[in-house]
């Protein structure tokens, strides 16, 4: 139920990336996607795998890494050779309920955590298939992560209802990693960093300065 209680606790922010929702239907449609999967990865279907584990699965298991960050956040810092097919993008509308709910999103999150005014990627699955063609399509297997875990955990649900099976997830995201745990990270960050922006960003590194963070 952890899983679960993360995605509620999320709503905010994907709340923002999908603004012609309610947050109550919001709530309900996050739930309802993490539920889904972490009962994937309860069951099996689905792999769990913790980043120090990462560099097994990608190297002896034959997983590849499929990155589902905004561009913003995996130009911060990223693992090469990974797959990159975002989640959520940016929403470019400038009709004036989108500029207001932008306007809106600044105040509350964006200045804060640096995170841009999005939507979801309604080619996700079409991307993903592009992506991955050359690793054997739907027969990938495709360790998918995120900077958290929620965003991954949604994408994986979504992958599996297209009929992926060779899935695995980065629990906890780039978030709960370490220096080490990723070979080749390309970037100005540290890879558990990567999404944090704005002033909590600027906050980050007076304390990296500091030394109270490494």
């Amino acid at each position: 139920m952890a899983m679960v209680a993360a995605a509620g606790a999320s709503t905010c922010c994907i709340r923002c990336a999908s603004p012609s929702l309610s947050r109550s239907r919001v709530r309900a449609q996050v739930t309802s996607w993490a539920g889904g999967a972490e009962a994937l990865v309860r069951s099996g279907a689905v792999k769990a795998v913790r980043p120090k584990d990462a560099a097994e699965a990608m190297g002896a298991e034959g997983f590849r890494l499929l990155d589902v960050r905004p561009e913003w956040e995996r130009a911060r810092a990223s693992v090469r050779g990974s797959a990159h097919v975002p989640l959520f993008v940016a929403d470019d509308d400038m009709g004036p309920v989108t500029l207001l709910k932008k306007w809106v999103h600044l105040g509350y999150i964006g200045l804060w955590t640096g995170q841009a005014f999005t939507k979801m990627n309604d080619r996700f699955v079409d991307d993903v298939a592009a992506a991955v063609a050359g690793d054997g399509g739907k027969d990938a297997k495709l360790l998918v992560a995120c900077g958290e875990g929620l965003r991954s955990l949604i994408a994986v649900r979504m992958l599996h209802d297209d009929g992926y099976r060779n899935l695995a997830w980065l629990a906890g995201g780039f978030s709960k990693c370490a220096d080490g745990d990723f070979a080749g990270v390309e970037g100005e960050s540290k890879l558990q960093y990567a999404t944090i922006g704005g002033v909590s960003y600027i906050f980050l590194q007076i304390l990296l300065l500091l030394g109270v963070v490494k």
